[in-house]
């Protein structure tokens, strides 16, 4: 049976969450990790700091579930570890809006995170939904859910990432500069490439840049090896001569921390991004990726499905990511964010499931968050305060480590005490757009 606090929490429809943790090995270490102090302030733990904390999540996903906090009659609160954020949500669908219950059933569709990178995430890319239900029917331990992942990151500090694959032009310069990748993939293969301009049909740019890349990702260990110590030793010689590339200085800095992983040579073939505190990229399914460091927000489809084939001592599935790519070329968009107010930036990526807003709110100042037709969750990462929501004239204290979920249409007031960094996720608005007009 259910407390008189949980239910009083299920009246008002806003309340805290108690979220997980994943201490992965690439995360960063102890009180220099904000997923460790985010997660520490969130639930009361004590930081390990020997330990590495590498993703902060909030949402439904199994693989780290969050769990209401249910309000006290004298202000405070207390953990309710029965009553998760999914299944709460599953009985009560009335408070994701109607549009997003037909769309996505009784579920919230973002998986909300942080996450902190010490060191390189694996060469990665993400299913489609079709894909993803093939591989979870056929191997339901490594692909735990049957749901598309498209994510977005949104720099909280410098964060460095691989993304996507670089322009022919710059193809072709790799394989001019880099006599280690011809060693690998062949002369047939790299002069395919070579051979082709940007007025090809673009069919015929992605069947030469497939071949290629498969061709390298598949190469023998032993090949992979020779080749990498053989491209050690020449950027070592040459450094001596001429300052390296920003590429060049990156894949030995992948060699010290994957020796021997063809993951090293393949971060040649692929876009080197570099992000501002509040720039964000965003990245569809079947595109390759991976991060290399700073601390991010990510937002994503409720999902979990990762495809690998470098960068890790975990399952590759070098075959099936070397399939599923679109080898489209160029680099990715940079999103700056739209200013919505003084305080306010709204990242719209081209996905349905989510959106993010950053919130800087200096000491004393207070903004509106206007009611959306679906859920959001609010992440205090900085400062303290207090939310209002006017229509159940409930006030709550927030302060750093703090996370709430709230309703469908329930319009947010904040007041900063201290200057508040607050991130909201929600649903598109641009889906809600496309709804009301029918299309």
């Amino acid at each position: 049976m259910e407390s008189d606090a949980v239910s009083r929490t299920k009246q008002s429809n806003i309340f805290r969450l108690k979220c997980s943790v994943h201490n992965y090995d690439w995360g960063i270490k102890g009180y220099d990790s904000r997923v460790a102090r985010l997660f520490a302030l969130n639930s009361g733990s004590i930081i390990d700091p020997d330990k590495p904390y590498a993703e902060f999540w909030m949402g439904t996903h199994d693989s780290g579930p969050s769990f209401l906090i249910a309000a006290t009659e004298n202000g405070g609160s207390v953990d309710s570890d029965s009553t998760s954020l999914k299944s709460w949500v599953s009985e009560n669908p009335n408070v994701l809006g109607d549009k997003v219950v037909e769309k996505w059933g009784a579920d919230i569709p973002f998986l909300f995170k942080v996450l902190s990178v010490a060191k390189p995430l694996s060469i990665q890319a993400h299913p489609d939904k079709e894909l993803a239900k093939e591989l979870h029917m056929l191997q339901p331990k490594v692909y735990r859910d049957a749901n598309h992942k498209p994510e977005m990151a949104l720099a909280i500090t410098e964060f460095e990432a691989l993304c996507g694959f670089i322009s022919l032009e710059e193809l072709k310069d790799v394989l001019h500069t880099v006599p280690e990748i011809v060693e690998m993939i062949g002369d047939a293969d790299t002069n395919r490439v070579l051979l082709l301009n940007d007025e090809d049909d673009e069919d015929d740019l992605k069947s030469a840049l497939r071949l290629a890349f498969t061709q390298l990702m598949s190469a023998s260990k032993s090949l992979i090896s020779k080749a990498i110590s053989e491209l050690k030793r020449r950027l070592n010689s040459e450094s001596e001569v001429r300052p390296l590339t920003a590429k060049e200085a990156l894949v030995l800095q992948l060699e010290k921390q994957y020796p021997d992983d063809v993951g090293v040579i393949a971060a040649f073939f692929l876009n080197y991004v570099k992000l501002t505190p509040g720039e964000a990229l965003h990245l569809g399914a079947n595109e390759p990726h991976a991060y290399i460091s700073g601390e991010c927000i990510e937002c994503m489809a409720t999902s979990d499905n990762v495809i690998r084939a470098g960068l890790t001592p975990k399952f590759r599935d070098v075959q099936t990511l070397c399939a599923m790519l679109t080898y489209k070329q160029g680099f990715p968009e940079i999103l700056q964010g739209v200013s919505m107010n003084p305080y306010i930036t709204k990242y719209v990526p081209p996905f349905d499931e989510f959106e993010v807003d950053r919130c800087v709110l200096p000491g004393g100042a207070s903004v509106v968050f206007p009611a959306s037709p679906g859920p959001s969750i609010f992440l205090v990462a900085g400062g303290e305060g207090t939310m209002l929501h006017e229509e159940s004239h409930r006030s709550d204290v927030i302060s750093e480590g703090d996370v709430l979920f709230v309703p469908d249409e329930a319009e947010i007031n904040i007041t900063s005490e201290v200057e508040l960094l607050i991130f909201r996720t929600g649903v598109n608005h641009k889906f809600f757009d496309t709804f009301m007009n029918g299309k």
